[in-house]
């Protein structure tokens, strides 16, 4: 087509100028992909690492009738946990000692948390990767960061305290988490933390929910039963603060992408300004076509090509540029760049490419009606 090939010629003629519209696009489009992507990435990361425990039910106690006076630490007693067992079920309550103690390993010192959990609901709360649970008063489950940072394996023992503990087993990472934190923690008998410690009463229950749309049930079921009289516990949805983070996680990624459309608009006028000197620079030459015939749809048409010829090449190296720096970023930041090829994060590479394109297309509008409706006459008469 002559035309199209009258919009090569005028971007190879100057060469400069459109090197640095390109530019333009290319920064624009790499802003506001490689913010959708790092937003989607990091959305879904902590997605991935919170949604294990969004199934959960936390019980803490607040005061009321828990505690004997106010300067004492409220617990779960004996009563309200076999109130909360009988109204959660046939959900699992997980009662929980939650402290923390100095530990040992050689001539190694650190401080560890610690969780004291009754052996046959260990597994509810945590994965084993290497080793067993506990079967005794004298066994420990320890977390995977601990466990690398020390070179840990099962059968290894360290002190926790003033006490000795063998090591059973290895936890699996799992994350930041809302109801225990296990991967710089311990995880103890219940009998040995009560035992060790002199604590009767627990610090908090854990109530796994075996269909997550009963989690609402079971939380009102609680509050309904436990604080009927007095505020006696806390009742919190693991759930809905889940939804909560990744619904604000989600805001801050589309508020960067629009900062990032600030350079595209900034493209924009670059494009239009390019175009404008192309027309300026070309009305002879639009006075000449005009003159044998051409229609004012043609002419507008020839500038378009240009715009959409800048715009493909600059939204395509952006694209191609996004794409591997996110890969690079993702290693980076999240150790991981598999998230990068999930749909919904690869989803803004076409989408940033788009709106560069589109952003050109509108830039050059005007330039190109412009040249269409000069009047022949006056264009070969310019100098």
């Amino acid at each position: 087509m002559i035309f199209f090939e009258l919009s090569k010629r005028s971007i190879r003629l100057n060469w400069l100028r459109s090197f640095l519209a390109v530019a333009g696009i290319v920064i624009g489009v790499v802003a506001i992909s490689s913010m959708g992507l790092l937003g989607s990435a990091l959305t879904l990361s902590v997605t991935d690492s919170l949604s294990k425990v969004g199934d959960s039910v936390i019980i803490i106690p607040i005061g009321g009738n828990t505690a004997q006076n106010a300067m004492e630490m409220p617990f779960i007693s004996d009563r309200q946990l076999q109130q909360i067992v009988r109204v959660v079920a046939p959900n699992e309550a997980v009662p929980l000692y939650v402290g923390a103690d100095k530990i040992e390993i050689g001539s190694k010192k650190d401080m560890a948390s610690l969780y004291g959990i009754r052996n046959e609901q260990i597994l509810l709360m945590v994965t084993i990767a290497d080793g067993i649970a506990p079967r005794g008063t004298s066994g420990a489950l320890i977390g995977a960061t601990l466990a690398d940072k020390y070179d840990i394996k099962p059968g290894s023992r360290i002190k926790v305290g003033d006490k000795t503990i063998r090591i059973t087993g290895v936890m699996e990472k799992q994350g930041m988490g809302f109801d225990i934190n296990p991967d710089s923690a311990l995880i103890v008998s219940d009998r040995w933390y009560s035992t060790t410690y002199g604590q009767d009463n627990y610090d908090q229950v854990i109530v796994k929910v075996r269909d997550i749309n009963d989690i609402d049930t079971v939380k009102k079921s609680v509050e309904r039963t436990l604080n009927r009289r007095d505020d006696e516990v806390a009742v919190i949805d693991t759930r809905m603060i889940l939804d909560m983070i990744v619904t604000t996680f989600g805001q801050i990624s589309a508020f960067t992408t629009a900062i990032g459309g600030i350079s595209l608009l900034v493209a924009g006028v670059s494009i239009f300004n390019v175009q404008m000197m192309s027309v300026t620079e070309r009305i002879k030459e639009i006075g000449i076509i005009r003159s044998i015939g051409t229609k004012r749809f043609e002419v507008m048409r020839m500038f378009l090509y240009e715009a959409l010829i800048l715009g493909l090449i600059g939204s395509g190296v952006g694209g191609l540029i996004s794409f591997v720096g996110g890969f690079v970023a993702l290693s980076l930041v999240l150790g991981d760049a598999s998230y990068l090829f999930y749909p919904q994060t690869l989803f803004y590479i076409p989408y940033g490419m788009g709106i560069g394109l589109l952003v050109t297309l509108v830039s050059g509008l005007y330039p190109a009606w412009k040249a269409a409706n000069l009047n022949p006459i006056e264009a070969l008469r310019f100098e």
